[in-house]
């Protein structure tokens, strides 16, 4: 039987199954349906996928709280190329009148420049103090996102495995010759001790 739509991997092992357990004369029957369910499902992975990063980033900036929004917004008018040319156009101008070349304007801040010099201290510590409170999300969201990617992966690795397991099934059921493949299967088909690779990560990578 031919059909125009691509059905997932799990939906197509579904089927091979239930064909196999109640026949190829009841499986034309309940086929219409399940293509019909699948095609009100029928969504386009990669703009589903960007709209779900999309809403995880919106809902990321709207939860931050007051000082984060004010640090955040500092730092990107620090960080520009705007501020620089500021600060370079500030500091010619001050060094140049205290150093009298501006006859009209008498010095105030004489060589060495000591109140230039604890103005842009202050600056300076201040503007450590705002970066690392953003600095200090970022690491947040990107803890967040780490246990995120963790838990994807797990869930991809126990789907792998259940597919590898209905595989195996399948290819009993029909009768298919193993291969030289065989062993290296068996040993995928078995869940991954996450705790024994994490020993063993490290205990094979480099120490400091």
């Amino acid at each position: 039987m031919a059909t125009n739509q691509r059905m997932p991997l799990a939906s197509t092992l579904r089927i091979v199954v239930a064909r196999q357990v109640m026949g190829a004369s009841q499986l034309c029957r309940l086929l219409p349906r399940v293509q019909k369910k699948m095609s009100r499902r029928n969504v386009d992975p990669a703009e589903n996928n960007v709209r779900t990063v999309s809403r995880l980033e919106y809902e990321a900036l709207r939860t931050r709280s007051l000082a984060e929004r004010i640090s955040d917004a500092l730092t990107k008018a620090i960080g520009s190329i705007t501020s620089i040319t500021l600060h370079a156009m500030w500091f010619a101008v001050w060094i140049t009148i205290n150093s009298g070349f501006v006859p009209p304007i008498a010095p105030f801040d004489p060589f060495p420049f000591g109140v230039l010099t604890l103005i842009v201290s202050t600056e300076g510590v201040l503007l450590a103090i705002i970066i690392l409170i953003s600095q200090n999300r970022m690491i947040r969201q990107a803890d967040r996102r780490a246990h995120l990617d963790l838990q994807i992966s797990l869930l991809a690795e126990q789907e792998t495995t259940l597919v590898l397991h209905t595989l195996q099934r399948i290819a009993r059921k029909i009768g298919l010759p193993e291969d030289a493949s065989e062993a290296e299967a068996t040993k995928l088909i078995h869940q991954t001790d996450i705790a024994a690779m994490m020993r063993s990560l490290e205990e094979e990578l480099p120490k400091e």
